[in-house]
């Protein structure tokens, strides 16, 4: 499906252009962002890397890969992004994952972000099944998992290898049944904490 065009009450998830590099960067590059991510912070010439990867994957039929940028609606700025990646063994199941600019944790966005991804699985895609992994000490992102309505499943022990060192994943998920529309609409404006997943990488 392209493009994807989500609206919450304060933010917008749409797709990547050319002109969002500087906005990831701020974030990918940001050793606070990435603190609790599979990787380490990122250089320029990474995300450069990364958006036009992300932007090509998006013209790809079917497409896999859903790489979204996550702006506010009062000036249009860059604060986050999102992803959506297909399984390819389960057609209506995917993983998500979400980061966000560090100057802007601690206001509720982290549970609207969550809840407009689950907006495009279940309502544009039709997806079964949503799972999304965090890092055990990312507590933060653990309500903001529970508040988006997800359930955490438990460990995938050793999962991520950082800076040569193995770290345990905890899963969260959300079935179709279970996720309810009004969840996308303007009660998520009165979500509140930071929350950072490592599910990008």
């Amino acid at each position: 499906m392209y493009p994807i065009s989500r609206p919450s009450p304060r933010l917008h998830l749409r797709e990547l252009t050319p002109q969002d590099a500087e906005g990831v960067f701020a974030i990918y590059g940001d050793a606070r962002a990435t603190e609790h991510m599979s990787f380490e912070p990122r250089t320029r010439e990474d995300v450069e890397a990364i958006v036009a990867r992300s932007i090509t994957s998006a013209a790809a039929d079917p497409r896999q890969e859903y790489a979204l940028a996550l702006t506010t609606n009062e000036d249009g700025r860059l604060i986050g992004l999102g992803r959506l990646a297909l399984d390819p063994h389960q057609p209506r199941a995917a993983t998500f994952g979400f980061a966000l600019n560090a100057e802007i944790w601690g206001q509720g966005y982290g549970t609207e972000t969550v809840r407009l991804l689950l907006s495009c699985a279940f309502e544009d895609l039709g997806l079964h099944r949503v799972w999304g992994a965090r890092s055990p000490h990312n507590t933060a992102s653990a309500r903001t998992m529970e508040r988006a309505g997800l359930t955490e499943e438990g460990y995938i022990r050793e999962h991520i290898q950082r800076a040569g060192r193995w770290r345990d994943s905890v899963t969260h998920s959300i079935l179709d049944h279970e996720y309810r529309p009004s969840d996308s609409g303007p009660a998520a404006a009165s979500s509140t904490g930071p929350a950072r997943s490592d599910q990008h990488r």
